[in-house]
């Protein structure tokens, strides 16, 4: 049980850096508004990334999004060995992007390496493929989404707030930020954590400790709530800058509408049960309310980068972890010979 034991650590650090790398999507915008300082931006965040879980058991009752996870690789394909290098390609493809700046999905990278490291032990017949196109066609479907209420809800508001006194109105937004900041929060917290849970799941499923996801044990969910709002707490500034900043300047007003957005997209993806990119979704909302002041507003080279590294995300990941598995194949023979050790 020694790979088990070592596989949910690293499930749980993946957990830890997710909170770290997306910090920057629930918080960007309240730091560059200056409404809240990063430190009590951060706490705040991770509040809201941990009542997600309350949510998550008592109020939608379901995983949803950790069963869709946990069946993206078929079940007689999932073995420890096949996890452990998808985490190990995961968590190396997070850091780099962490370590560029670059806000790309922890989602699709824990995707594409749960399924390159099962095509690479046993071809591409292991993987569910209509799941797999599902959730790789929401890396442009969850920013679109997002934009799409962003532009709408930008209009809605500017319209209601026409007569208002800006001073008034400034002041009221940054108090609204903070709603809007939890909401994403939340989303973010429901939609990440799961991910984590479902890739634990599939590791208990492999060496026999459950059958199915609603077996999973309570310590499962509340550990990848936890240490993704422990990793929240910790920031990922060098994506604050990018998200925050460069993709369009945005005020109190847009921060509420940008979050709000991603927030609505978010839950929309909770009841449809696809794990998406709270990445993608408040890129897209940020570049919905940039549009609205005018197309220039918006940083097109920096966000034809970041569709360059979002496209990118699961092939390389998927090409890492394949390399992994041959590489651990070859160290421990035995080990995936006998996948439940």
């Amino acid at each position: 049980m020694t790979l088990l034991i070592i596989v949910i650590v690293l499930a749980l650090l993946f957990d830890y850096i997710n909170g770290f790398h997306d910090a920057a999507n629930s918080i960007a915008t309240i730091v560059s508004t200056k409404v809240l300082t990063p430190f009590h931006a951060v706490l705040w965040a991770a509040f809201f990334n941990f009542v997600a879980f309350f949510i998550a058991k008592f109020i939608i009752g379901e995983f949803g999004i950790a069963n869709t996870v946990a069946k993206t690789v078929l079940p007689q394909f999932i073995t420890l060995p096949v996890i452990f290098s998808g985490l190990i390609a995961a968590i190396a493809w997070n850091l780099l992007t962490w370590w560029l700046g670059i806000p790309s999905s922890s989602s699709h990278t824990l995707i594409g390496g749960f399924a390159g490291a099962a095509i690479a032990s046993a071809g591409f017949s292991s993987i569910q493929g209509l799941v797999i196109l599902k959730i790789a066609a929401f890396i442009f479907l969850a920013p679109l989404i997002g934009m799409f209420i962003a532009v709408i809800l930008t209009y809605v508001t500017l319209y209601f707030w026409r007569n208002a006194n800006p001073h008034k109105a400034e002041t009221w937004f940054k108090h609204l930020q903070l709603v809007s900041s939890a909401l994403f929060s939340v989303g973010h917290g429901l939609n990440d954590s799961q991910k984590v849970m479902g890739i634990i799941a599939a590791a208990l499923f492999a060496v026999g400790e459950i059958t199915d996801i609603g077996d999973i044990p309570v310590w499962v969910p509340l550990a990848c709530f936890s240490m993704i709002a422990l990793g929240t707490m910790s920031g990922g500034w060098r994506i604050v800058k990018t998200v925050g900043t460069r993709i369009t300047k945005v005020t109190a007003l847009e921060g509420v509408v940008a979050e709000t957005s991603g927030a609505i997209t978010l839950f929309i993806t909770e009841i449809l049960k696809i794990p998406v990119s709270t990445t993608h979704t408040i890129t897209g909302a940020i570049i919905g309310v940039g549009a609205v002041k005018r197309l220039s507003a918006v940083r097109w080279g920096v966000t034809k980068d970041l569709l360059i590294a979002w496209t990118l995300t699961i092939p390389i990941s998927a090409v890492m972890a394949m390399l992994i598995y041959f590489l651990f194949s070859l160290l421990n023979p035995n080990l995936v010979q006998n996948p439940g050790w």
